[in-house]
């Protein structure tokens, strides 16, 4: 159940922009987002860092940027960016192959070496106390570029910011990414919690 109900788009005409980023990635304005307008300069550096982070100039594919929050966001349990990071995988061209065997990425086919790296980097980097080692990290910049790394780890440290904003206000989750998550991940253990409207 939502601690703080999210607000109408047109609470603040000035995150319009902002809000609109949104619609072109997932089709709708998040709840996240429209809880967040009581302070406008938040949401509105969130909404930059969200497009800087999901640059669609960037060096990694945005379906697998996505993929990588997701992990992130399975590591600390927020079911609502679960699947905000499934749609947004999806709607980027990834399989659905790919999105079922997320969870089971590290023994999955669909997944490559290099994927699966990136995928126990952004595991590591997220966990508490994070994890990653000299080692992995020297093997991960066998495979992708530092520039690519940089990006990698802007996912895993924007979600970190959003699985707690998430979680913490039990933010309600939409129909759009509630339906495709129950789908995709339902049989394997996933489900709405806290996130329901």
């Amino acid at each position: 159940m939502a601690r703080l109900q999210p607000l109408p788009p047109e609470t603040t005409p000035e995150l319009k922009p902002h809000f609109d980023f949104f619609l072109g990635t997932l089709g709708f304005t998040p709840n996240s987002v429209l809880t967040m307008q009581r302070k406008p300069k938040l949401a509105q550096a969130l909404a930059v860092m969200n497009a800087a982070v999901m640059d669609p100039d960037g060096d990694v594919d945005l379906g697998f940027r996505r993929l990588v929050g997701h992990v992130v966001s399975k590591v600390s349990g927020c079911l609502y960016c679960q699947a905000h990071t499934l749609l947004g995988a999806k709607n980027f061209g990834v399989s659905e192959a790919k999105l079922a065997d997320v969870w089971t990425y590290a023994s999955s086919p669909h997944y490559s070496a290099k994927e699966r790296l990136a995928l126990d980097f952004a595991l590591a980097a997220s966990s508490q106390p994070n994890a990653v080692t000299d080692a992995q990290f020297a093997e991960l910049q066998q495979h992708w570029s530092d520039s690519e790394i940089v990006e990698l780890l802007g996912v895993v440290a924007m979600f970190a910011f959003l699985n707690r904003w998430n979680d913490t206000m039990g933010t309600p989750l939409e129909p759009v990414p509630t339906a495709l998550a129950r789908e995709t991940l339902g049989a394997q253990g996933w489900n709405l919690g806290k996130h329901g409207a």
